[in-house]
């Protein structure tokens, strides 16, 4: 009897293992999935505050960049301000890393680029995308986020 106990216990266990695997699969998805809208959201904010900040005139910015950042390290490193010595303005801590492809490097579009574009133009940062080839969970491509 005892013996017939323990196979049914140890099939009832390899069952709930089977079923939760794909669960925890899932799971591991969604929070890359989650980490990687988050990382866009920063940049994306990054972006509107260093074109803010050129608006208001705080930095000198080149002609034709429509006061967008020339890249993601710009960001990173800062400009100086207007009328200060050594007094940098900082957008970002550092580039976020792509939970999907395990790098820092991202699609980017200016804005005389289409807005479907897949080859940055290299003037100016107006957008960032993954460069992950995957499909989400809810069925877009993480490039089209």
């Amino acid at each position: 009897m005892t013996l017939l106990e323990l196979m049914i216990a140890c099939s009832i266990l390899l069952v709930l293992a089977t079923v939760a695997l794909p669960l925890t699969r899932v799971t591991v998805i969604r929070q890359r999935e989650q980490l990687l809208r988050y990382n866009l959201r920063e940049m994306r904010d990054a972006i509107d505050r260093y074109r803010d900040a050129a608006d208001k005139g705080m930095f000198q910015v080149q002609a034709g960049t429509e006061n967008y950042p020339p890249d993601l390290d710009t960001l990173v490193n800062g400009v100086q301000l207007t009328g200060t010595q050594n007094v940098h303005m900082r957008f970002l801590r550092k580039k976020p890393v792509d939970p999907m492809t395990g790098n820092d490097d991202w699609g980017l579009r200016s804005v005389q680029d289409d807005p479907d574009s897949t080859s940055w133009g290299g003037q100016d940062v107006f957008d960032v995308y993954s460069k992950a080839t995957g499909t989400a969970l809810d069925g877009t491509k993480y490039s089209d986020w």
